[in-house]
């Protein structure tokens, strides 16, 4: 078995086409530290007492805070799809308990020398709930599908933006045609967004995908209920789960009720009272006293990618100017955020990349810190030296306002009321306008803001190509680069990063990007992107995802 870690455009699907054998590459490397993110990697958790046997049956409550108003993993980017996606999709690779890239759906992979062709042997036996198979030419329209306008994928399509157009050389076996050599190639393809779907699904009512998802997962969708709750059902079939969750066959549970409850102190005292055996978002406040409840496990493990940051829209005033950039990030006490809205559970960072990610350059520490009289000086040289009568800056009778858009809700959030305190006291405007969700998106595809709060969790250091590469501003695609960096210095490091092989070349290039990204302040970077989870001790065999650090419960049971 030949396995190599990876490289991260349109173009036609192509089958049964001439096989031509790839040259394998030198091993590059794992790029594994990526998934230091979860720090417990494996099946982890409550741990059932020696000699104890799974028990079979029964159903998993777990509440949820928010669902992502459709379950096709390719055409949504919503953080639950993480914890949701791994209940009925499998994906091609896998992460394995020491984040090395390993068999899945795939057997085995091989590189090309100029790394720009990967040959996946597939694995033979494997079927989708509607009894469809997997295989190659299934393979090829998964990608297709991510990439096809009419999925309007936020995410996946991004992922494989690199892909150019596949070869079917026989019933399993699928050769991907990359533009260039893109490192993170595998690293997405584990990635909870990227599972497949049923090509049968796709070829004749991708319209149903996002209702009525169809994997080849441990359990199937039984009845969604967008806004309200999802029920799954345990597939009795399934036989094919990744050697790092040390299990066989079926799940245990015959089956997992997830229900929307959106209040984080319902979630906490719904958990307690025993009404759910598992929530995915704890809130922090609540976090000290389930760690403290021994009949609780508490989980506070950090994502790698982007931190959470106040992006700024570079492409309009007022944050088309770096000093005002920089004003704004010196007026932001980053540890008194953090310690308000985390209740000690949150860790503050000020820079634009995870620390638990690989490549995270430890020397771009301390360059933007707190300091309200620089942020003064930078403002009076900006030239917003007035004050009206509620003490905000002005220049030529206008007022240093900052609008930021966020979904309504009853009351706003409390990162921007935290930010608009913060930045009041030198002088700005921040004003927090609340819309619906489907006008949010609006505003965000079509760049009418002036900062968007928000935070990209990814397994790869690639992230910051993602966020901040001027071929991620949205404009025919929906890209990721809602601050509209458009720097070719910072393009420059960012696609030789993505090109190199893991290793020192690949380091450096990112080192020197962390470094650009804090001359170009795209936004104020806050604190890292935490999964908080916590589940009843009665449930065991919950494992850890190494890609995503969410609970996973193919081989989860009960205990009576």
């Amino acid at each position: 078995m030949s396995i190599h870690p990876a490289r991260n455009s349109s173009g036609a699907f192509t089958s049964a086409l001439p096989f031509r054998t790839p040259l394998s590459r030198t091993a590059l490397g794992a790029v594994t530290l990526i998934v230091v993110l979860a720090g417990c990697a494996g099946p982890t958790g409550s741990t059932a007492p020696a000699g104890t046997e799974p028990v079979s049956g029964g159903i998993l409550d777990v509440s949820i805070s928010a669902e992502p108003g459709c379950l096709d993993g390719h055409g949504i980017s919503a953080t639950q799809q993480q914890f949701l996606g791994r209940l009925i999709y499998d994906n091609v690779v896998t992460l394995d308990e020491d984040g090395e890239i390993a068999p899945y759906l795939a057997e085995s992979w091989e590189i090309s020398e100029d790394g720009r062709t990967y040959t996946f042997r597939l694995r033979e036996g494997v079927t989708f709930s509607d009894g469809s198979p997997w295989n190659a030419e299934v393979f090829g329209q998964n990608l297709e599908h991510m990439r096809d306008p009419a999925t309007k994928s936020p995410l996946a399509a991004a992922y494989i933006a690199p892909y150019v157009d596949g070869t079917v050389v026989d019933e399993y076996t699928f050769e991907a045609h990359l533009a260039y050599p893109y490192t993170p190639f595998l690293y997405t393809l584990a990635q909870s967004w990227l599972g497949m779907n049923s090509g049968k699904a796709i070829t004749e009512s991708p319209e149903t995908l996002c209702q009525n998802p169809i994997g080849t997962g441990p359990f199937t969708v039984e009845d969604y209920r967008p806004g309200q709750s999802i029920s799954y059902a345990k597939r009795e079939d399934y036989d094919w789960a990744p050697a790092w969750l040390e299990g066989e066959g079926a799940a245990h549970l015959d089956g997992v009720e997830v229900t929307l409850v959106a209040e984080p102190v319902i979630r906490h005292q719904s958990l307690v009272s025993g009404q759910y055996d598992l929530t995915e978002n704890l809130a922090p406040q609540n976090a000290a006293a389930v760690q403290a409840d021994p009949n609780f496990v508490y989980e506070n493990l950090p994502r790698t990618g982007s931190p959470y940051v106040l992006g700024f829209n570079l492409a309009r005033a007022p944050f088309d100017d770096l000093a005002v950039r920089q004003a704004f990030a010196a007026a932001v006490d980053t540890e008194a955020v953090t310690e308000s809205l985390g209740f000690g559970t949150y860790t503050p960072i000020d820079s634009f990349l995870s620390k638990e990610s690989k490549y995270y350059d430890p020397t771009v520490e301390g360059v933007l810190t707190y300091d309200p009289a620089r942020a003064d000086a930078l403002l009076d040289e900006a030239g917003w030296t007035g004050r009206d009568a509620d003490g905000f800056r002005t220049r030529d009778g206008a007022r240093l306002t900052v609008e930021v858009p966020t979904v309504e809700s009853s009351t706003p959030s409390p990162l921007l009321v935290q930010l608009q305190g913060e930045a009041r006291k030198v002088g700005f405007d921040l004003r927090i306008i609340q819309v619906p969700q489907a006008q949010l998106t609006e505003l965000r595809y079509a760049g009418d803001y002036d900062a968007l709060a928000g935070v990209w969790h990814t397994n790869t250091t690639d992230v910051l190509f993602i966020r901040y590469h001027s071929s991620e501003i949205t404009g025919e695609r929906i890209g990721q680069n809602s601050s509209s960096v458009d720097d070719p210095a910072l393009d420059a490091l960012l696609a030789t990063a993505r090109e190199s092989d893991d290793g020192p070349e690949a380091a450096e290039a990112y080192a020197k990007a962390q470094h650009r990204l804090l001359e170009i302040v795209p936004g104020v970077p806050l604190y890292e992107n935490p999964s908080q989870f916590a589940y009843s001790r009665t449930v065991q065999g919950v494992a850890v995802d190494t890609s995503h650090p969410v609970p996973v419960l193919t081989y989860a049971w009960k205990a009576e």
